[in-house]
């Protein structure tokens, strides 16, 4: 099956080996399929919240899957993923969520957090927007940076987030290696991004103001390229 740029995005950013990979608001378990195809992990759940979409999943997975898979096991689970239970388990899992927006995504990552309080998480994010409070939101939790990446899919800009709360990287409310100034892409996702917030500020006075202030500086440096 051919993915999406962005989902082809995540899938590449997937590059260690995992005991449990969680494919979170799954839609039609794309990404979920490519990995466990690939062996990305021992076992691939796929997690969403809408019956018509998992059930409808599951009957696809088992008629489609064991053509090309040996060895490996996938599990579809209809909940939401705020109530998610990770296995006991010594080996390291990765829970990805992606095609929600930021503040729904940062409520599922704290709700997890909560009750995971003592082990290791790892998550990669990739919102359809609100990349600033995610990324605060982050920060408060003291997650680490991993990896991140910029992309751009039908005219819309993402932010692709691996973080883990065994990482001593800090994250950056505005993103950090993901940049490359040097390219078109970025440059026309940070106009965009401080257009985007110059409106904001109209309204949301100071806090907006405090976030330009963060990306103003971002291309100030863009400039002198």
């Amino acid at each position: 099956m051919k993915l999406s740029h962005r989902l082809e995005q995540i899938n590449q950013m997937v590059t260690d080996q995992y005991d449990h990979i969680w494919d979170c608001c799954c839609d039609h378990g794309f990404l979920g399929a490519a990995l466990l195809q690939r062996g990305a992990a021992d076992k691939v759940h796929f997690v969403d919240v809408v019956p018509s979409l998992t059930e409808v999943l599951e009957v696809q997975l088992a008629r489609f899957l064991p053509d090309f898979l040996k060895g490996y096991d996938w599990q579809v689970h209809c909940m939401d993923v705020s109530t998610l239970r990770l296995p006991e388990s010594s080996g390291r899992q990765l829970i990805i969520i992606a095609g929600v927006g930021g503040d729904l995504t940062l409520e599922m990552v704290q709700a997890i957090t909560r009750t995971h309080p003592d082990r290791e998480l790892e998550f990669m994010l990739c919102p359809v927007r609100q990349h600033y409070l995610l990324r605060q939101g982050l920060i408060e939790l003291e997650y680490g940076l991993l990896d991140e990446s910029l992309v751009r899919e039908n005219r819309r800009f993402y932010e692709i987030i691996h973080v883990s709360s065994d990482s001593d990287c800090v994250i950056s409310p505005i993103g950090d290696r993901m940049w490359d100034l040097s390219r078109d892409l970025d440059r026309e996702y940070l106009s965009r991004t401080i257009a985007h917030y110059e409106r904001m500020g109209r309204n949301a006075g100071q806090e907006a103001e405090q976030i330009l202030a963060h990306y103003r500086k971002l291309q100030v440096s863009a400039e002198k390229l």
